[in-house]
């Protein structure tokens, strides 16, 4: 067993990161023309996978000592996910607007150097407005010391948050890795591509069907581009078209936004999933469009949020989430007694690191994020509140990703700051809290980029090659570190050259519209939101217990839960056209018909 962490693995994982992290700033910012960190593979990975892999193949010819082994290919690959999601529309992205912009804008329409600024942390804003006027209008040089030195010290202490959040994560990762890849084998399918690609001799790039595949969406594409030039040509409906606007009458027209699309990746990525998830996330997407219209035929729809899909889907992961650990309770008495140091305990010596060492590295990263929080002004109660339902959450995330390959779970707006407050009011909590609560929200709202699933897939990569996973979390702590370094150079060196008012100044500023609202006008417990999340954990758990008890039962509870949310509104079709597509498939070739077709649908993800 070889690590693929060598040194030259780790130089070239760390230069590529902020080549990555300017090229992400530049698309889903600056030029706005590709969103990358939006679905659960990310594109731009695989795009430098395949790069790596054709210079690896040149380095091959002229000696095979040059070449980089599968394993470390991986390692790179895994390196650039997460240093991705730190960069993602989902994360930094949203804390961007937090640094200075309620300084920037604040007025006496909005009265936010009355309502927001004071109870803004001095150590993690930017209030001189000689300062942050070349950040939102451009024409200026990020480069200049004073600018470089005033940003410094927010940076600083927000990367040290990030890496912090990102080491509680790989160490929780490393507690259920032996569970969930070792003893209930997952098969994380969305592994599958970059062990196609990093193979020394890829079978993938020799077979017929993968460039049958290939080339058929590529010339869809091709097709299409040629067509938007010359538009005489008629285009091939590919994109996105709502047939909700064909709907006119009530209380059919409560199915609101409705697009259809034919994504040829997100068919790829659909025919990868297992059958029943893949039938559950289209059919529960219509059954959230039918919850639409009878709320709307009862007059429901005038309860503000109702049906409360989020709130719903947050109690099918929660039911989802302590399943996942109540099966795997022989395992985690066996972490424990290792750690305590019992001759009974689990083995631990091929794992990632130690599992004590895990556990201390557990305890520094909560130490750090509940200090920081507390720093902020937030009690420790509303603290451990906060991050238990967000690794809670990012257990579930991780688990629908290495079991499912789920191309989707954002669970839009439904962190723990909408929890807490939905639960208890925004009255029950201190000024502190909420400002804590909110300004913390950025990577807390919106899942799609969360690094916790690409974590784990890293330690199954390593394993799918032969190798020790050893030094894995060293790797992913050094890209954790320098991740976040990079997007925010990123995102300075061009907002302070073209404007970040011009190119997304104004986006993600939910953070400080829920502090503005909650410090306004405080609200008592969301009373009908919290009955949705004990419906959505009540049908998730008669979901899972008829699973258990039918073979065949074709409804699976996360499905459920994953499809009630914003981005399945640009999944569903090409999730049904694969589903169709697999079970036809299935039906008249069998099962290996249905094995012989992935390259095909490899093909269509990889174009």
């Amino acid at each position: 067993m070889r690590a693929g962490v060598t040194r030259r693995a780790l130089l070239i994982g760390l230069a590529l990161i902020p080549l990555n992290a300017y090229w992400i700033a530049q698309m889903e910012r600056n030029r706005q023309t590709a969103f990358p960190t939006v679905f659960s593979l990310f594109f731009n990975a695989i795009f430098i996978l395949l790069v790596l892999h054709a210079a690896n193949r040149i380095l091959r010819r002229v000696s095979v000592g040059l070449a980089l082994r599968q394993a470390e290919l991986l390692i790179v690959y895994s390196m650039v996910c997460v240093s991705t999601g730190v960069s993602g529309i989902d994360f930094i992205q949203t804390l961007m607007p937090l640094f200075s912009y309620s300084f920037w804008a604040a007025g006496p329409e909005n009265k936010w150097d009355e309502v927001l600024n004071p109870h803004l942390p001095t150590w993690l804003t930017v209030r001189d407005h000689g300062i942050i006027r070349g950040y939102y209008e451009g024409g200026a040089s990020f480069y200049d010391p004073q600018v470089v030195l005033a940003w410094l010290g927010p940076v600083a202490m927000w990367t040290v948050f990030i890496a912090a959040l990102l080491l509680v994560m790989m160490c929780i990762n490393v507690l259920l890795r032996k569970r969930w890849l070792d003893g209930e084998h997952l098969s994380c399918p969305l592994v599958a591509l970059p062990l196609e690609i990093s193979a020394p001799q890829p079978r993938l790039f020799r077979d017929r069907l993968f460039w049958l595949g290939f080339g058929l969406a590529a010339s869809v594409e091709v097709w299409n581009a040629i067509a938007f030039y010359y538009p005489a040509m008629p285009m091939i409906p590919l994109f996105e078209h709502d047939l909700g606007r064909y709907i006119k009458a009530r209380p059919w027209s409560a199915v609101g936004w409705m697009p259809r699309s034919f994504y040829p990746f997100l068919i790829g990525m659909g025919y990868m999933m297992p059958s029943d998830f893949l039938f559950s996330s289209w059919f529960f997407y219509l059954f959230w469009k039918a919850e639409l219209v009878a709320s709307a035929a009862f007059g429901l729809d005038q309860i503000r949020g109702f049906p409360f899909a989020n709130h719903q889907g947050f109690g099918a992961y929660m039911l989802f989430a302590f399943y996942g650990i109540w099966l795997g309770r022989d395992h985690f008495r066996g972490v424990w007694a290792t750690i305590i140091g019992r001759s009974s305990g689990a083995r631990d010596d091929d794992e990632p690191v130690r599992y004590r060492t895990a556990v201390a590295g557990l305890a520094i990263g909560l130490g750090i994020l509940t200090w920081f929080s507390v720093a902020m002004g937030m009690t420790v109660a509303t603290t451990l509140g906060v991050f238990g339902i967000y690794y809670v959450l990012g257990v579930a995330i991780t688990r629908v990703r290495v079991q499912f390959g789920s191309p989707v779970h954002d669970l839009h707006f439904t962190g723990p700051d909408v929890i807490l407050s939905s639960l208890f009011g925004t009255r029950a909590f201190s000024t502190g809290d909420l400002v804590g609560m909110s300004t913390q929200s950025w990577y807390s709202s919106i899942f799609r980029s969360h690094p916790m699933p690409h974590q784990m897939e890293a330690m199954k990569l390593q394993e799918e090659t032969g190798g020790t996973n050893r030094g894995v979390v060293g790797a992913l702590t050094l890209a954790s570190v320098l991740g976040p370094i990079a997007a925010f150079w990123a995102f300075l060196h061009i907002y302070y050259g073209v404007g970040a008012l011009a190119k997304g100044g104004r986006f993600n500023l939910w953070p400080l519209r829920t502090m503005d609202r909650w410090l306004k006008a405080p609200e008592g417990p969301q009373w009908t939101a919290i009955p949705a999340m004990l419906v959505g954990l009540a049908v998730a758990l008669f979901l899972q217990t008829m699973r258990m008890r039918y073979v065949n039962w074709p409804f699976h509870p996360l499905g459920y839960a994953i499809s009630g949310n914003i981005q399945m509104n640009h999944a569903w079709m090409p999730l049904l056209v694969a589903w169709v597509l697999k079970t036809a498939i299935a039906k008249h070739g069998g099962h290996k018909a249905s094995r012989r077709g992935v390259p095909f649908f490899l093909g269509f993800i990889l174009k």
